[in-house]
Protein backbone atom coordinates (compact mmCIF):
# COMPACT_ATOMS: atom_id res chain seq x y z
CA UNK A 1 0.00 0.00 0.00
CA UNK A 2 1.05 3.54 -0.61
CA UNK A 3 1.57 5.75 2.37
CA UNK A 4 -2.08 7.67 1.31
CA UNK A 5 -4.07 4.52 1.19
CA UNK A 6 -2.07 4.22 5.13
CA UNK A 7 -3.14 7.51 6.12
CA UNK A 8 -6.55 7.10 4.64
CA UNK A 9 -6.28 3.62 6.45
CA UNK A 10 -5.56 4.81 9.61
CA UNK A 11 -7.91 7.04 12.57
CA UNK A 12 -7.53 8.42 16.23
CA UNK A 13 -8.71 4.80 17.47
CA UNK A 14 -11.17 5.09 20.29
CA UNK A 15 -10.72 1.70 22.21
CA UNK A 16 -8.12 -0.66 21.30
CA UNK A 17 -8.59 -4.22 22.35
CA UNK A 18 -5.29 -4.42 24.48
CA UNK A 19 -3.81 -6.96 21.49
CA UNK A 20 0.42 -6.71 22.00
CA UNK A 21 2.38 -5.23 19.24
CA UNK A 22 4.95 -7.28 17.46
CA UNK A 23 8.48 -6.32 19.04
CA UNK A 24 9.48 -5.94 15.16
CA UNK A 25 6.92 -3.45 14.26
CA UNK A 26 7.66 -1.34 17.44
CA UNK A 27 11.16 -1.13 16.46
CA UNK A 28 10.36 0.17 12.87
CA UNK A 29 8.00 2.70 14.75
CA UNK A 30 10.61 3.65 17.20
CA UNK A 31 13.18 3.89 14.04
CA UNK A 32 10.97 6.30 11.93
CA UNK A 33 10.49 8.42 14.40
CA UNK A 34 14.32 8.27 15.15
CA UNK A 35 15.07 9.30 11.80
CA UNK A 36 13.40 11.84 11.92
CA UNK A 37 15.03 15.69 11.24
CA UNK A 38 15.16 17.95 13.49
CA UNK A 39 16.23 21.58 13.20
CA UNK A 40 20.21 21.82 13.06
CA UNK A 41 20.33 17.97 13.73
CA UNK A 42 19.61 18.54 17.28
CA UNK A 43 17.04 16.09 18.02
CA UNK A 44 16.10 17.74 20.94
CA UNK A 45 13.67 15.11 22.48
CA UNK A 46 13.45 11.34 23.73
CA UNK A 47 10.94 8.93 23.38
CA UNK A 48 10.03 6.65 26.82
CA UNK A 49 8.50 3.86 25.72
CA UNK A 50 5.63 2.23 28.74
CA UNK A 51 4.30 -1.11 28.59
CA UNK A 52 4.13 -1.91 32.28
CA UNK A 53 -0.10 -2.16 33.46
CA UNK A 54 0.53 -0.81 36.73
CA UNK A 55 1.98 2.88 35.21
CA UNK A 56 -0.14 2.72 32.52
CA UNK A 57 -3.21 2.63 35.11
CA UNK A 58 -1.41 5.57 36.95
CA UNK A 59 -0.85 7.37 33.56
CA UNK A 60 -4.42 7.22 32.49
CA UNK A 61 -5.57 9.26 36.15
CA UNK A 62 -3.78 11.88 34.92
CA UNK A 63 -4.61 11.41 31.06
CA UNK A 64 -8.48 12.24 31.46
CA UNK A 65 -9.48 8.78 31.89
CA UNK A 66 -8.61 7.66 28.06
CA UNK A 67 -9.30 3.80 27.92
CA UNK A 68 -6.79 3.57 24.96
CA UNK A 69 -3.84 4.34 27.40
CA UNK A 70 -4.49 0.83 29.44
CA UNK A 71 -6.07 -0.87 26.29
CA UNK A 72 -2.71 -0.68 24.20
CA UNK A 73 -0.12 -1.87 23.84
CA UNK A 74 2.72 -0.16 24.18
CA UNK A 75 2.95 4.02 25.18
CA UNK A 76 4.75 6.36 23.87
CA UNK A 77 6.17 9.52 25.34
CA UNK A 78 7.57 12.39 23.99
CA UNK A 79 9.62 14.27 25.84
CA UNK A 80 12.05 17.42 24.76
CA UNK A 81 14.51 20.04 25.77
CA UNK A 82 13.43 22.24 28.60
CA UNK A 83 16.37 24.43 27.44
CA UNK A 84 19.43 24.77 24.85
CA UNK A 85 22.41 24.96 26.59
CA UNK A 86 25.96 24.52 25.90
CA UNK A 87 26.58 21.34 27.40
CA UNK A 88 23.12 19.78 25.87
CA UNK A 89 24.35 21.35 21.85
CA UNK A 90 28.08 19.89 22.33
CA UNK A 91 26.88 16.90 23.27
CA UNK A 92 25.27 16.24 20.27
CA UNK A 93 27.35 18.17 17.97
CA UNK A 94 30.65 16.16 19.51
CA UNK A 95 28.64 12.84 18.73
CA UNK A 96 28.07 14.40 14.90
CA UNK A 97 31.63 15.37 14.62
CA UNK A 98 33.08 11.39 15.90
CA UNK A 99 30.99 9.43 13.44
CA UNK A 100 32.01 11.82 10.80
CA UNK A 101 35.26 11.63 11.46
CA UNK A 102 35.95 14.84 11.62
CA UNK A 103 37.50 17.35 14.02
CA UNK A 104 34.90 18.56 17.13
CA UNK A 105 35.42 22.04 16.45
CA UNK A 106 34.09 21.80 13.06
CA UNK A 107 30.84 22.62 14.30
CA UNK A 108 32.28 25.74 16.78
CA UNK A 109 30.91 28.85 15.17
CA UNK A 110 27.60 27.18 14.07
CA UNK A 111 27.17 26.13 18.15
CA UNK A 112 27.84 29.89 19.06
CA UNK A 113 25.58 31.00 16.34
CA UNK A 114 22.46 28.93 17.82
CA UNK A 115 22.74 29.77 21.21
CA UNK A 116 23.14 33.39 20.53
CA UNK A 117 20.30 33.40 18.44
CA UNK A 118 18.36 31.74 21.06
CA UNK A 119 19.31 32.84 24.15
CA UNK A 120 17.40 36.34 22.98
CA UNK A 121 14.10 34.33 22.85
CA UNK A 122 14.29 33.13 26.65
CA UNK A 123 13.92 30.06 28.06
CA UNK A 124 10.53 29.38 27.44
CA UNK A 125 10.48 30.14 23.61
CA UNK A 126 13.54 27.23 23.75
CA UNK A 127 11.21 24.87 25.38
CA UNK A 128 8.38 25.62 23.13
CA UNK A 129 10.88 25.24 20.18
CA UNK A 130 12.43 21.83 21.35
CA UNK A 131 8.54 20.43 21.92
CA UNK A 132 8.17 21.81 17.96
CA UNK A 133 10.61 19.53 16.87
CA UNK A 134 9.60 16.43 18.96
CA UNK A 135 6.22 16.59 16.89
CA UNK A 136 8.08 16.03 13.61
CA UNK A 137 9.62 12.62 14.97
CA UNK A 138 5.94 12.36 16.71
CA UNK A 139 4.50 12.45 13.05
CA UNK A 140 6.68 10.13 11.71
CA UNK A 141 5.97 7.65 14.15
CA UNK A 142 2.12 7.90 13.51
CA UNK A 143 2.83 7.05 9.13
CA UNK A 144 5.20 4.56 10.17
CA UNK A 145 2.79 2.96 12.46
CA UNK A 146 -0.47 3.25 9.90
CA UNK A 147 2.52 1.54 7.49
CA UNK A 148 2.83 -1.53 9.34
CA UNK A 149 -1.02 -1.74 10.27
CA UNK A 150 -0.56 -0.76 14.00
CA UNK A 151 -3.47 1.31 15.36
CA UNK A 152 -2.03 4.89 16.97
CA UNK A 153 -3.85 7.24 19.09
CA UNK A 154 -2.44 10.91 19.41
CA UNK A 155 -3.09 12.75 22.54
CA UNK A 156 -2.25 16.37 23.93
CA UNK A 157 -5.02 15.71 26.83
CA UNK A 158 -3.36 14.98 29.31
CA UNK A 159 -1.55 16.76 32.31
CA UNK A 160 1.68 17.27 31.74
CA UNK A 161 3.56 18.19 34.89
CA UNK A 162 2.15 15.65 36.74
CA UNK A 163 3.53 13.10 33.95
CA UNK A 164 6.83 14.66 34.57
CA UNK A 165 6.72 14.32 38.07
CA UNK A 166 5.70 10.26 37.85
CA UNK A 167 8.28 9.67 35.19
CA UNK A 168 10.91 11.79 37.13
CA UNK A 169 11.69 13.95 33.86
CA UNK A 170 11.38 17.04 36.50
CA UNK A 171 14.77 18.19 36.65
CA UNK A 172 16.06 15.88 33.89
CA UNK A 173 15.96 18.87 31.58
CA UNK A 174 13.43 17.14 29.52
CA UNK A 175 9.69 17.82 29.52
CA UNK A 176 6.65 15.76 28.08
CA UNK A 177 5.78 17.08 24.89
CA UNK A 178 3.24 14.92 23.73
CA UNK A 179 1.94 10.53 24.07
CA UNK A 180 1.24 8.33 21.68
CA UNK A 181 -0.98 5.13 22.24
CA UNK A 182 -0.09 1.98 19.78
CA UNK A 183 -2.09 -1.12 19.66
CA UNK A 184 -4.72 -2.74 17.87
CA UNK A 185 -8.70 -1.13 17.63
CA UNK A 186 -11.51 -2.74 18.90
CA UNK A 187 -13.90 -3.17 16.18
CA UNK A 188 -17.08 -3.94 17.81
CA UNK A 189 -16.50 -1.36 20.57
CA UNK A 190 -14.53 2.08 18.85
CA UNK A 191 -17.64 3.81 17.64
CA UNK A 192 -15.16 5.80 15.26
CA UNK A 193 -13.94 3.11 13.37
CA UNK A 194 -16.71 3.13 10.56
CA UNK A 195 -17.12 6.92 10.71
CA UNK A 196 -16.05 8.66 7.54
CA UNK A 197 -12.49 10.03 7.42
CA UNK A 198 -13.13 14.07 7.05
CA UNK A 199 -10.67 16.02 5.71
CA UNK A 200 -10.19 20.17 4.91
CA UNK A 201 -11.22 20.24 1.56
CA UNK A 202 -7.93 20.32 -0.85
CA UNK A 203 -9.20 23.97 -2.40
CA UNK A 204 -9.30 25.74 1.09
CA UNK A 205 -6.48 23.54 2.46
CA UNK A 206 -3.78 24.25 -0.81
CA UNK A 207 -3.12 27.95 -1.89
CA UNK A 208 -0.49 28.37 -4.32
CA UNK A 209 0.97 32.13 -4.58
CA UNK A 210 3.48 34.07 -6.32
CA UNK A 211 5.52 37.46 -5.73
CA UNK A 212 2.51 39.57 -7.07
CA UNK A 213 0.55 37.67 -4.46
CA UNK A 214 3.36 38.55 -1.34
CA UNK A 215 2.30 40.28 1.21
CA UNK A 216 4.10 43.84 2.72
CA UNK A 217 7.26 44.84 0.21
CA UNK A 218 8.00 47.71 2.83
CA UNK A 219 8.23 45.24 6.06
CA UNK A 220 10.60 42.75 3.56
CA UNK A 221 13.10 45.69 3.07
CA UNK A 222 13.57 46.68 6.27
CA UNK A 223 13.58 42.83 7.75
CA UNK A 224 16.06 42.50 4.61
CA UNK A 225 18.27 45.86 5.84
Amino acid sequence: MSLIENLQWRYATKKMNGAKVPQEKLDYILEAARLAPSSSGLQPYKIIVISDKALLEKIKVIANNQSQITDCSHLLVFAAWDEYTDEKVSRVFNYIMDERNLPRTTMSDYKKIILNLYATEGKEWEAHHAAKQSYIAFAMAIAAAAEQKVDATPMEGFNSKALDELLKLTGSGYKSSVILTLGYRDEEKDWLLNMKKVRTPKSDFITETTMADAGNQRLYNEIRG
